[in-house]
């Protein structure tokens, strides 16, 4: 589905920045992602090697190909922007974005992320077949011409994309929005369907999505259908259905939209 495809050109969109790949595979080393102390026979001591991590976009590719032991290499640099390696903690480039692809088919020799790391993913997104014709002969004209996402310019400079996360930071989200926030994801907790709702970084993660995308819209100000608009891909990720809610092919996409029909929306100022 041209999952890497997007990933990378996600990244190639904004100038200036380090992109860097791994290619997550069952023989992968948390050394190999996090970066190893290496000895230095000229200089009689040990230097450290920096990982692929330290850099402004990560593209994770086919993460779930990795031992679980590999996966938890990426929990602190995700989490906390640094890695800590023979106890030295060493802060990664500002910002920092890790793109992460799954392999959705095959179950052999592939690994299922554990919900602590899921929960410290932002959003999770499924990539379908094309919905049109039009579409898909668009995706065949461009293999013809052999056209890659590297290839593509960039719409961003890298201090404008650093000027935009200080604007998200400072975008109003007023009280009775924050708590309708976290009204929604502590209904995940007490759904029928749900065995594991959403944590409160998963309210943290729905907030800040709905300043950003509210930012996107041109307002300074975040309202509740920015939140019912992100709500979906903020939180899906983050629900563990009851085995009989898998029983019956629920979806945790359909549990998300359930919550977000019966939680009351917040009432704007001056309305009765």
């Amino acid at each position: 589905m041209a999952k890497t495809s997007l990933a990378k050109a996600i990244a190639h969109s904004v100038a200036g920045t380090t992109v860097k790949r791994i290619q997550f595979t069952p023989d992968l080393l948390p050394s190999d992602v996090t970066g190893v102390q290496v000895y230095d026979q000229a200089k009689g001591g040990f230097e450290y090697r920096q990982g692929p991590v330290f850099t402004n976009i990560l593209l994770a590719d086919e993460i779930n190909r990795a031992s679980p032991k590999t996966q938890s290499a990426l929990l602190e640099v995700m989490a906390e922007r640094q890695v800590t390696v023979d106890g030295a903690a060493r802060a990664v480039p500002d910002p920092f974005l890790c793109i992460a692809t799954q392999n959705p088919v095959e179950h052999q020799g592939t690994y299922v992320l554990p919900e602590a790391q899921l929960d410290r993913f932002l959003m999770r997104i499924s990539i379908g077949y094309p919905e049109g014709l039009d579409d898909e002969v668009a995706v065949v004209a461009d293999g013809v011409a052999r056209r890659k996402p590297e290839q593509l310019r960039a719409v961003l400079e890298l201090d404008q994309l650093r000027t935009l996360i200080g604007l998200v930071r400072d975008l109003h989200i007023s009280a009775e929005l924050q708590a309708y926030v976290a009204t929604i994801t502590r209904a995940t907790r007490t759904h029928p369907d749900v065995e594991l709702g959403a944590s409160p970084r998963g309210s943290i993660a729905l907030a800040t999505a709905a300043q950003a995308y509210a930012l996107s819209m041109g307002r300074s100000y975040v309202t509740a259908d920015d939140v019912k608009a992100i709500a979906v891909p903020v939180l899906n990720h983050r629900l563990l259905l009851s085995s009989q809610a898998r029983i019956q092919q629920q979806t945790p996409e359909a549990v998300v939209r359930d919550i977000l029909a019966g939680v009351p929306v917040p009432r704007a100022p001056g309305d009765r």
